[in-house]
Parts: structure tokens; sequence; C-alpha cells
């Protein structure tokens, strides 16, 4: 699984006064998309959390825009690891048109950190995660 997809549907709380999907919301449809790739390969976070004290972070973001959706579109939104240090990874995200995946809304790339959650610090991720992100990393030449 080097890329994964996740699908989802527009809904009227997603879209702006003009009728198109507000453009902050690409970012919690990536999210959703970060999340279930995570659990596509078994990684519960908040048992993850409880277990080792440690969350992912967001500590960057990069979109770019290309096309609007709109109420009802059923979109689909690919998490595709790209880099992976001990402490982030680095994912590129798309997000098409299900019915036309050639039709590309909206593209980025997302670096997530682990830290410690009582404090915030960087960590390094446990070794048993690091295994799991390495098995589901895209090929170099990706």
């Amino acid at each position: 699984m080097n890329r994964f997809t996740h699908d989802i549907r527009v809904y009227w709380e997603d879209t702006d006064a003009g009728g198109i999907v507000f453009y902050a919301n690409y970012l919690k449809f990536m999210e959703r998309a970060r999340t279930e790739w995570l659990r596509a390969m078994g990684v519960q976070q908040q048992l993850l959390r409880d277990e080792t004290g440690g969350m992912f972070v967001v500590t960057e973001t990069q979109v770019r825009y290309h096309r609007p959706a709109r109420l009802d579109d059923l979109l689909c939104v690919s998490a595709e690891l790209k880099h992976m240090g001990q402490a982030s990874i680095t994912l590129s995200q798309q997000v098409v048109l299900a019915a036309d995946p050639a039709y590309k809304l909206a593209e980025g790339t997302i670096r997530i950190g682990w830290v410690e959650a009582a404090t915030l610090r960087p960590l390094r991720m446990p070794a048993t995660l690091l295994g799991t992100l390495e098995r589901h990393r895209a090929p170099s030449n990706a």
C-alpha cells in the first residue's frame, strides 16, 4: 500500500457562500485521509498516544488549488508517504473527483512531526511505528 485513497462526500457544511468547497476544508479532507491511511496500516492514534505518550502534529503544509469542488461531489483523497525521518514524515496528498481521477482539485505536501503529548517536544518515533511506516513508504524514484 504505497498510495492510499479515501473517498469523501462534499456536504453543505463544506461549502462557502459561493457554493464551492471552502479552501481550508481541503486540509480537513487531507487530515481525514491521513487518519484513515494510518488506520489501514493498523495504527490507532489514540492507542498509540496512550501506550507511548507521543502523538503526531502537523508542522508544515503546502497546498495548491486547481479547481473547485461543489456540493454533493464525491472526492477521492490520496496520501502517500514520501519522506521519513526519525521524528517526522512528509506525505504527498491529492484531492480529485472520484468519477474522474484526472480532474485534480488540490494537491499538497504535509509534514507531520512526532512529539511528546504532554510537552509537545519533538521525540523519535517508536521503532514499531517506524517499521510500519517504512513498509508503506513510496519508492524513492516516485
